[in-house]
């Protein structure tokens, strides 16, 4: 790669008339990334994808380094691989779809796994409502589904038998997501207890109802989870996209891999799903300075 940035630079300072200040800055940028991937032991530039250009600037931020210098390495890496493209050397590039420093290191609310279980037990079983709150909030963290996923979920969206539900997604692609042993039961005993009681003899394929017996909004499930949170005393703020970030987090941290969360959340890139593997990194940062006795 390091032949491929000095031919860059010279196109920079040659053809560009770059002062000497940017292609100081953008040598040092440059070089930096191919310090980076050549530790990742990857030597052919087309191997170089979104992953590991991700996790690069991930990096540079847990050096340290604040999101305008990170937008700047990532404006040299646009730089080069526009360069590439211009010579042919390359018919892609992995920062096509990575956005600019402020969006994507933004680190999204999670919750703990005891904060979860917390706020899972916060409906209870008392009610008709309760049954039903309960498994939607299971079912929530049990799949990462997004809000507008959960209401638009029928009686056939998911498969009994095997134990999967269907999701509708961005841009009405399906996607397949395993319930687990607890949303399943929660689920099952919502759609065999209360939701006839909720139907009232009318009709709807909806699969969760509200007291009317019509499809949950988005506002009556925000409600519902603003609640529970309350109910638990919640210091961290909960939202229902908390359930998808907390569904994603948990799962790396207990072993994942990043393609197959990917899958789960239906993301169409990977560079999206990333921001977990950063999320985690962070967690275990916090849990030595706590308790390791020199951190």
């Amino acid at each position: 790669m390091h032949h491929l940035i000095d031919d860059y630079l010279n196109f920079m300072a040659v053809e560009k008339g770059a002062s000497r200040n940017t292609i100081e800055g953008y040598s040092r940028d440059l070089n930096r990334y191919a310090a980076f991937i050549d530790s990742r032991k990857i030597h052919d530039i087309r191997r170089i994808g979104t992953e590991e250009t991700i996790s690069y600037l991930v990096r540079l931020k847990d050096e340290g380094l604040g999101a305008n210098s990170v937008n700047r390495a990532l404006a040299a890496l646009r730089g080069f691989y526009k360069y590439l493209l211009r010579e042919k050397k390359l018919e892609s590039t992995p920062v096509a779809h990575i956005e600019l420093a402020r969006v994507w290191m933004h680190l999204p609310d999670v919750l703990s796994r005891d904060e979860m279980g917390l706020l899972l037990m916060q409906p209870g079983s008392g009610t008709p409502s309760a049954l039903r709150d309960a498994a939607m909030l299971e079912l929530m963290y049990a799949t990462g589904i997004r809000v507008s996923e959960l209401i638009g979920l029928t009686l056939n969206s998911i498969n009994w038998q095997v134990g999967y539900l269907v999701a509708l997604g961005k841009g009405d692609k399906e996607r397949i997501v395993p319930l687990g042993r607890t949303a399943y039961d929660r689920v099952k005993r919502y759609l065999d207890e209360v939701r006839p009681l909720m139907l009232k003899g009318g009709q709807c394929n909806v699969l969760f109802l509200n007291r009317s017996g019509k499809g949950l909004t988005r506002q009556g499930f925000w409600k519902i989870v603003k609640k529970y949170a309350g109910k638990a005393n919640m210091e961290k703020k909960v939202h229902p996209h908390t359930f998808r970030h907390s569904f994603a987090t948990h799962l790396l941290e207990g072993g994942a891999d990043l393609r197959s969360v990917q899958i789960m959340l239906g993301h169409a890139d990977i560079s999206t799903t990333q921001i977990y593997t950063h999320v985690t990194r962070e967690r275990l940062k916090e849990i030595h300075r706590k308790y390791h006795p020199r951190g």
